[in-house]
């Protein structure tokens, strides 16, 4: 990711449908409970749909019932950058993708695990990888995670 360089405008247009270059670029946020993701259960990784950053593991997925994919924390914490976030009459933190500047979703203070955070994600921001599909797209670093999933 060190040598990473985000598209241009105009490429970006070109890679995303509509609903995630609104999320991503525009800081958008998706339908609670009508996006992709946000009750997927498939071991794997969640990526930036920009530029791959590795962001969360299935592992740390959680139901919170609040309609969003939501993690108590992420796979790799170098690729996210927090931002005070103070639209809507909220005081919130912004999650962002730290190589692409992805607009994630915002994190918040009460998760259930030892961790305490919620991370809620924007499915849109997001592409998840299946296990059996890590290597190939070249995540099988990452496969250690899942060990104990994976079927014999």
């Amino acid at each position: 990711m060190k040598d990473y360089k985000k598209p241009s405008d105009e490429e970006l247009r070109e890679k995303l449908t509509p609903e995630q270059y609104y999320v991503t670029q525009q800081n958008g946020t998706e339908p609670a409970f009508r996006n992709e993701l946000w009750d997927n259960k498939e071991p794997g990784l969640y990526v930036d749909v920009v530029s791959g950053e590795p962001l969360f593991s299935s592992r740390e997925k959680f139901e919170s019932g609040c309609g969003w994919a939501s993690f108590d924390r992420p796979l790799e914490s170098e690729n996210f950058v927090e931002k005070r976030d103070v639209s809507f009459g909220m005081v919130r933190t912004e999650v962002r993708s730290k190589h692409a500047d992805s607009h994630l979703g915002h994190i918040f203070d009460d998760g259930p695990t030892e961790t305490g955070l919620r991370y809620c994600m924007n499915s849109a921001a997001m592409r998840f990888i299946p296990v059996d599909k890590l290597e190939e797209e070249g995540y099988g670093e990452y496969l250690s995670l899942f060990e104990d999933e994976k079927s014999d």
